[in-house]
Order: structure tokens, then sequence, then C-alpha cells
């Protein structure tokens, strides 16, 4: 990956030194929060408001660069993210702010985030990245899995199920007697041609419980399930919000399309949540190998032979990811609420995750 290596090259010879000269011995922290805002660039992805009437709003540019830097200290709230900018004179001006007076008030975090999630900065920042530096790079293995993200609001209301529709006869229909037919399943519709945007429209996003299997029993929580593609080495590729009560079948279409046209891969892992004919049939025609484990529902289940089974044991990427990403880059602190903020706040801690791990391949 020679762009990576110049990058880096450029970032330790030159970058680090510079700013030690005016800021001072860099921390850790510090240099990792440098590497990745320099990497990620998300400024550029923003433009400075000219000929604007009245008082000029806070600088877009330094609250962007903030909210990074909130994910890879994986701070809690916003509140926690001013004390560390107003305590931390190096944080502060690497943000863009020169002194602790010109920071923006609580609100005016508020209000800026709000707008990043409107128009999906963090999501246009992240895609941005991986077309940069993952697309001329092969993918062996895609790892397909779902997981948890509590939230801290009030969850949708169960809607009325319809009356179910009066059962035929049993048996085969007489002759010249028509019986209506089955609507499609999601899956089914998916697989007949619906676009992309289609696919992600029609999927369910408003909070609700879900429940899944954890430690022997039954986990239960209220919020969101996030969904992600994660190649070889951690690095998310796609991720979908959905509802925590939808299946994780449901979304395997669209992040398949997602990731299809973010990176070139040859392995798509899944456990048996995915085991469904549409999502077999779509590996295959996207030229990947799917693996994916059988589910017994259909009767006995399918053991893979030695060779397939420790392939099919790189998807631990996926666990090692979603860990990585609740413990270190604010996974587990969304204190925002809504679809849209919600997923504004986990991308821009997989855009951090994603920059920290694209630099870790060069160590």
């Amino acid at each position: 990956m020679p762009i990576l290596s110049q990058f880096w090259n450029r970032i330790q010879g030159t970058l680090f030194p510079a700013l030690e000269d005016c800021l001072g011995p860099l921390s850790d922290s510090e240099q990792k929060l440098v590497a990745i805002l320099e990497l990620a660039r998300i400024e550029e992805h923003l433009e400075t408001a000219w000929g604007v009437l009245g008082r000029p709003e806070a600088d877009r540019k330094a609250l962007a660069r903030a909210f990074v830097a909130k994910m890879v200290y994986n701070l809690g709230t916003t509140r926690q993210l001013r004390e560390r900018l107003r305590s931390s004179p190096n944080l502060r001006r690497l943000c863009g702010w020169e002194r602790a007076n010109e920071l923006p008030s609580e609100a005016t975090f508020s209000r800026a985030f709000h707008e990043f999630a409107e128009s999906e900065l963090p999501q246009r920042v992240h895609a941005d990245l991986l077309a940069k530096h993952q697309r001329p790079r092969l993918v062996g293995h895609l790892s397909r899995d779902a997981t948890d993200i509590p939230a801290r609001e009030k969850a949708r209301s169960k809607q009325k199920r319809a009356q179910p529709k009066p059962k035929g006869k049993r048996g085969r229909p007489r002759r010249g007697e028509t019986r209506p037919s089955k609507e499609p399943t999601r899956l089914q519709r998916q697989a007949a041609g619906m676009s992309l945007e289609a696919m992600v429209a029609e999927l369910p996003r408003a909070c609700d419980y879900g429940t899944k299997r954890k430690h022997g029993g039954l986990y239960r929580w209220k919020g969101y399930k996030l969904h992600v593609d994660w190649a070889d080495g951690e690095i998310p590729v796609s991720a979908v919000l959905t509802s925590a009560s939808l299946h994780d079948s449901q979304v395997a279409l669209p992040l398949g399309l997602l990731s299809a046209a973010r990176v070139t891969s040859l392995y798509d892992l899944a456990d048996a949540a995915y085991d469904a004919p549409e999502i077999w049939a779509q590996s295959r025609a996207l030229g990947h190998v799917p693996i994916i484990d059988r589910n017994p529902r259909r009767g006995e289940k399918i053991a893979f032979d030695p060779a397939t089974q420790r392939r099919f044991a790189e998807r631990s990427t996926a666990e090692r990811g979603f860990s990585l990403f609740k413990e270190n880059f604010g996974g587990r602190q969304v204190r925002v609420r809504g679809a849209a903020k919600v997923m504004a706040h986990l991308m821009f801690g997989l855009l951090a995750l994603t920059a920290e791990r694209l630099l870790n391949l060069l160590c």
C-alpha cells in the first residue's frame, strides 16, 4: 500500500516534529489523534459559509474534528468533551481553537452534531476513506454480523396486528378453485431486483426491543441493531442501523451491495442467521465464495470440511471488531436520541476505528 506508507512517513518525519515545536511533546493519545485526523481529513467534506448576514456561526470544521476526538478519547457526553478541550491546550489546538474562551457552548455542539447527522457527514467521510486507502487492496474475507445498540429513548409502541386472513381448506385445490398466493418475504422482494436505496429505505429504524441468545441465555435490550461487514484486520467496510427487533438476515443483501461497491473481496463469512437461499445466491452473483454456517432448522446440521472450517474461523474478525468499537471508540456511549443521530454517533466511532486500523497495517 504505497499511498499509506508515504502518508505515514510524512506524519512521522514532518508533521509530528512540526507540531512538537509548536505545542511541546505530544502524548501517545495526541499522536494517535493527529494521525487519524490527518488520514480522515474530515474538514475537506465541509464548506465554509461565506457572505452570511448576522453573527458568524461556530467553525464547523473544528467541531467536526472535535467529534472525531470524542471517539478517539472514548468520551461519553458532549459535556465531557468540552471539559477535556478546556483543560487540554494541545487537544484544543489540534481541533482548531487557540484559546479556551473560543470554545462554543454545549448547545452549539449539539446543533452542529444535528447538522452532521442530517447531512450524513461521518458516513460520507468513511466511504471516501475506504475509496482512497482500501479500494486498491484485495480483501480476503468479509465477516458479516450485527450487534446490539442500547438507547436511552422511548421505544416505539407495538402496532396492532391485522386480523389474520381465513385459512383455506387443506390439501390440493379443487378443479377451478383459485387460492390467493403468498406475499413475498422481504428477502424475496430484495432479490427480485430492488435498488440498494429502496432496500435501505424499507428497513425499519425506529427504537424498539430486541432479543438474542447471549452467554447461554436470552438477552433483551431496548434500542437499535448495528449491522456491519468487517474486512480482514477489523476494518469496518459498510454499516446499516436498524430497529433492534429486525432479524440479521434482512440486512444481508443491502450490506453485500454496499461492501461490493467499496472493496474487492473473495469470501463472505456469516453465521447461521444468514443461511438463506437469496443470500447464498447474491454472494455468488457478486463473484464471492459464500461460507455460511448451516442452520439446522431445515433438518440435520451440515458440518464444514476441515479446510472450510479453518477459513470460517476468520469470522472472529467481526467479534474482535465489535469489541474494539464498543470498548475504545464510543460504541457503548450512545447518549443521543433518534436513528439519524445514533447512526451519526456510531459512524464517527467507526470512522476513527477505520483510520486507526488502516494505520495499524503499517506498524
